[in-house]
Order: structure tokens, then C-alpha cells, then sequence
């Protein structure tokens, strides 16, 4: 009569605990498949827990405790989903909680996006947990996070295992059991985290009861030892409570599955690693990224992403709402390796640039990748957004001056602030750089001079060829043609013709009025000499249009009576000379 006794210690220990921890209730998993398949006293155990079915709160497990990520069809992991719904119903077991648990965390992270679809369609899940995300050690670095609509809550282990079934054959002895208990590492998991969620096996509440002795005795103790107040709240309940004691955390980071043992198999072998682009051309926009997009496509050693029916050749993944969609989303839009010639992939979003979270999460899921930016003189970028906004009829552009679009106050309408800084903020480039760099190695960024693109592509594509480390090196200068009608330089094909980039792109504009260029060259001056100490520690060459811009600046201050301009090249020099000696005597970083 073990598993008969078993239960019943269950319910008195839940109604003991209660006494100490207001609401405290197990929360059961089952998989109706082992139902009744059992022992005759096993059996008589499954009857006597169904007999306490309202005292206890329930979860689903799958219906034969598969691991979903096996399931590659999300139909088919939705008719064994209404199996166990079915059982559940046909013995009376509550269904509303919202909350489930895969089997060995299979599907919840790495995200195995049709366990989510089939967890909501069927069950209505709205909560689940995990100890694999990020990572499963170090514990301390667990967090929580929300994915389709479903919040993730990092869960915590207590040293119990399917294996662990004696108390007088725990791993070490038993007073390894204690230590963990008795200020050892459970004791502070409960201390250091606000919101402790634990999940143990069935074999663990039966022979010696371990499950029920752990949790009775670390209740104890807290209580004896701190002043902690506990109590228990219902999955969505603790989910709210969870995210709005840690709103940063609601967003999700992906990371690459491969890297980790662990979450390589819990991991779909239908997915492959392979898929991730290796470069990423970041922009910022307006800067000539589709003309190398063009360019770099050209190459046979590497495979751009499929175009997307939303945002064209661009993804548009690690900056915005599609992020969101994980991971599974961001591979379809890369062919199989199996299906193309090459596995260097890569992928152009301009808005990555300055987008405050891009460099994180691309670093996170491509952290070797290579990354090239194109700069421009700050203030043409600027002036040609407002002119591409013109072109697409933005009300604001049409109505507002370019002046008055750079020189607007504080007090100045919404709409307009918002064309503003999509006018000037990107040409912040040091500070945008600086965040790439906080994630990225300097040796995996180039940083191309746009200008020199614009006159001088092939030159460039050899650059990048060399950066990106290709076996296969193309003579660009036999490929790409200029076109004088257009105004720029396309893909020359067979017979002498060209393919050109659209109408869209190339397109002039007036000339910047005088007074808009005093104001950009003000503007942007300490910006432009912050990038010029940031390219030199990265060891890459100032760009045509920056130097122009550094010497200008020199030169306003310069007090040289008679040529300001050699004397500007001058100091130039003397500063190069001091830089170079300080390096050599290693008292300047590079």
C-alpha cells in the first residue's frame, strides 16, 4: 500500500505546509497514456489521487510524456495534446490553470514554435517554466521571458532526480541532502530570488518520500533563520507578479541552440544551425547598404537571405517586432544548405545601425559573425531621409522645410520631433558604433567609406573580400559598370548591358541650402571628431568625407595668418607623429 500511503502523505504534508505558507498547493503533471497501467497497488494510488482531484492544482504533461520538440507537425502535437485533455475531463481534473510543462523542458527553450501554437490552441496556456534559459548553470543567471503571447518563469532545481529515491543512497550520503537544505544551495535559492518555482518527479514522493521531507524541512528552516514571508500564488498570478517585479526581462534574447549541448537536443534535427547568416551589413540607412547588398549578392561564395514581402530585401529582425517571432521565423528566410551552393549567408537591414538593442541580440545569436557599416558625411544621410520622405509623400516632410525639420524645438509637434531624429540621430555614428563594439571584437567590423562606394565600388568589394576572408576572390572591375543615365555603377552583364538598382534609388535632389550645412557642420562637429578617435583605436582608416570635415574644422580654429589650410595639415601631421610614438611606447590603446 506504498503509493496509497504515498498520496495520502501528499495532501497532509500540502495541508501542514499551509501553516507556514498561506495558499501553498502542489501542482500536479499528468500524462493520462500511464493511467491505471500499473501495478494492482499502483493502481489503487492513481484512484486514491483522483478521489483528492480538487484539493490540488493540475498541469498537463504530454499524453505519453514525449518530448514535443520530436514533433514536427503542429497538428499532430495538438491531437496527442487532446488526448490528455480528454482524460482530464473524462476524470473530472480542472483544465483552467493556464499553466504546462514539457517533458525535459523539450520545446520551451530553445523555442520549438509549435508546442506554443498547440499549448494555446488546446489548453489556453498562458504560463510555463524552464531551467534552461539562458543557460542551466550558473542558476543565479536564470531569468524569465514572454514568447507568443506565453511567459516563460525561469525554474529553479532542488537536488532531487528521477534516480533519487532513498534517503540513505543520496548522491555524497545523505548529509548532502541536508547541507542543501540547512543554509546550503536551496536555502539560497530561496533567499536570492524573489520567486522560487521547484519541479519534482514522481519517484520522489514515493519509497522514502524525498519530495515531501525536502520541501517540509526548507520551510523550517527559513522560517527559523530569516524573516522571510512565503506564500504561493497561482501560475498567472505569479507570472504578473513575476514581470512586474522584472519588466526588463520580458523580452526574449535567442541564442544559438548549437551552443549548448543541452539545448542542441532539445532541439528539432529537422533545424539547422547552418541557416545563420556570418554577415551582416548593418547600415545605418541611406548610405549606399542596397547598392552593396547588390554587390555582395553578386558574389558565387555567398547567399543572401529570400526578400521579404514586407520590408524588400531586408529582414529587419534584430531591431523590431519580428525579433519577436524567434528564431524559427528568422531561419526561413535562408535557404537549406542542402539547396544552395554556398553557406555563407548573409543578410542587409539598415535600421540596425542605431537601433539600441540590434548589436545586443545579434551578438547573442551570431557571435561570430562579421559586421560592415557604410558612413557617410553625417549631414548628406541626414538631408537624403528627408528627401527619400518627401518622395514617399510623409505629410511632415511635405510641410515642413529641411530647416525647420533639423532646427526644431523641444516644443515642437510629435510628428515632427519623430522626422527629426530619424534625420539626425543616425548620424550619431561613434556613439552607435561604440554599442556594436560593446559586443562585438573590432577585428569583426569594417567600416566602409561611403563615398569611396559610390566612385569607386570595385576597389571597395575587394576591401570586403579580404575582410570577409573568401577563397574565391572576383575581379569586380570586370563585373560592375557605370551607368551614366542612371548616375551610378551596376551589375554589367552578358552583351554589355547592365542591372541597375530601381527608380527609387540614385535619386537627386536640390542642393542643401547653406544655411541647413551651417547648421550640420555645428552640429555634428564633436560627433564627427569622437569618430575619428574611435576609428583610429580600431585601426581603420578615416573615411574621404571625414578627414574633409576634420580639416574644416581645424582650420575654423586655426590663427595661421596666412594659410589657415597648411596649417591645419600641419598639426594633422605633428598630432599623427605624437600618436604613433605614444603607441610605440604603449601609453595610447589602440
Amino acid at each position: 500500500m506504498a503509493f496509497v500511503m504515498g498520496n495520502k502523505a501528499l495532501l497532509e504534508t500540502q495541508r501542514e505546509l499551509r501553516t507556514h505558507v498561506p495558499n501553498f498547493t502542489f501542482n500536479l503533471g499528468f500524462s493520462g497514456k500511464f493511467f491505471h497501467a500499473g501495478s494492482d497497488e499502483e493502481d489503487l494510488g492513481d484512484d486514491l489521487l483522483l478521489s483528492y482531484v480538487k484539493e490540488f492544482w493540475w498541469f498537463p504533461h504530454m499524453w505519453s510524456h514525449m518530448q514535443p520538440h520530436l514533433f514536427h507537425n503542429q497538428s499532430v502535437l495538438a491531437e496527442q495534446m487532446l488526448l490528455n485533455k480528454k482524460f482530464a475531463m473524462e476524470h473530472g481534473i480542472p483544465t483552467n490553470m493556464g499553466y504546462a510543462v514539457a517533458p525535459h523542458h523539450s520545446g520551451v527553450y530553445p523555442v520549438h514554435m509549435q508546442l506554443y501554437d498547440a499549448w494555446k490552441k488546446v489548453w489556453g496556456i498562458k504560463v510555463t517554466s524552464t531551467e534552461e534559459y539562458p543557460h542551466l548553470k550558473p542558476a543565479r543567471f536564470r531569468r524569465g521571458f514572454i514568447h507568443s503571447g506565453i511567459s516563460v518563469l525561469p525554474r529553479q532545481t532542488c537536488g532531487l532526480f528521477t534516480h533519487t529515491i532513498f534517503y540513505k543512497d543520496y548522491p555524497g550520503s545523505p548529509n548532502e541532502l541536508d547541507k542543501l537544505i540547512n543554509g546550503g544551495e536551496l536555502f539560497l535559492t530561496v533567499l536570492l530570488n524573489p520567486i522560487s518555482i521547484f519541479m519534482t518527479h514522481l519517484s520522489n514522493y514515493g519509497n522514502d518520500r524525498l519530495g515531501l521531507y525536502t520541501f517540509k524541512s526548507l520551510v523550517m528552516f527559513v522560517q527559523t533563520w530569516t524573516n522571510l514571508k512565503m506564500q504561493t500564488l497561482p501560475p498567472i498570478q505569479l507570472a504578473q507578479k513575476y514581470f512586474s517585479l522584472f519588466p526588463s526581462e520580458r523580452d526574449p534574447l535567442w541564442q544559438d541552440p548549437c551552443e549548448d549541448k543541452r539545448h542542441k537536443d532539445i532541439w528539432s534535427k529537422e533545424k539547422t544551425c547552418d541557416r545563420f547568416p556570418k554577415l551582416l551589413v548593418i547600415g545605418p540607412q541611406k548610405t549606399g547598404t542596397t547598392a552593396l547588398y547588390l554587390f555582395l549578392g553578386m558574389h558565387p561564395d555567398l547567399t543572401s537571405n529570400y526578400p521579404s514581402k514586407e520590408t524588400f530585401e531586408e529582414i529587419q529582425f534584430f531591431n523590431g517586432h519580428n525579433y519577436h517571432r524567434g528564431i524559427d521565423w528568422y531561419m526561413e528566410y535562408f535557404p537549406l544548405p542542402s539547396n544552395t551552393s554556398s553557406d555563407y549567408y548573409f543578410e542587409k537591414s539598415a535600421n540596425y545601425f542605431d537601433s539600441e538593442v540590434a548589436a545586443q541580440r545579434a551578438a547573442a545569436l551570431l557571435p561570430k559573425a562579421k559586421i560592415i557599416t557604410i558612413l557617410i558625411n553625417p549631414a548628406d544621410r541626414a538631408y537624403s531621409w528627408y528627401q527619400h520622405q518627401r518622395a514617399h509623400d510623409d505629410p511632415v516632410a511635405l510641410k515642413y522645410s529641411f530647416h525647420d525639420v533639423i532646427t526644431a524645438g523641444h516644443d515642437a509637434p510629435v510628428k515632427l520631433r519623430v522626422l527629426q531624429n530619424r534625420c539626425l540621430v543616425p548620424g550619431w555614428y561613434a556613439i552607435h558604433l561604440e554599442r556594436w563594439l560593446n559586443y562585438y571584437h573590432s577585428s569583426q567590423l569594417l567600416v566602409l567609406d561611403g563615398q569611396m562606394l559610390k566612385t569607386e565600388p570595385a576597389s571597395v568589394m575587394d576591401k570586403i573580400q579580404k575582410f570577409l576572408g573568401l577563397a574565391n576572390i572576383i575581379n569586380y572591375h570586370k563585373i560592375l559598370a557605370f551607368d551614366p543615365k542612371k548616375g551610378f555603377w551596376c551589375q554589367l552583364l552578358e552583351g554589355g548591358k547592365t542591372k541597375c538598382l530601381g527608380k527609387s534609388k540614385g535619386r537627386r535632389y536640390p542642393d542643401m541650402d547653406a544655411e541647413s550645412q551651417g547648421f550640420l557642420r555645428e552640429y555634428y562637429r564633436d560627433h564627427n571628431i569622437e569618430l575619428s578617435k574611435l576609428l583610429y583605436r580600431m585601426g581603420q582608416p578615416l573615411p574621404s568625407w571625414l578627414r574633409e570635415e576634420l580639416v574644416h574644422t581645424r582650420a575654423s580654429r586655426c590663427h595661421c595668418p596666412d594659410d589657415g589650410l597648411l596649417c591645419v595639415l600641419k598639426e594633422e601631421e605633428e598630432e599623427e607623429e605624437g600618436r604613433l610614438r605614444d603607441a610605440q611606447e604603449g601609453t595610447f590603446s589602440v
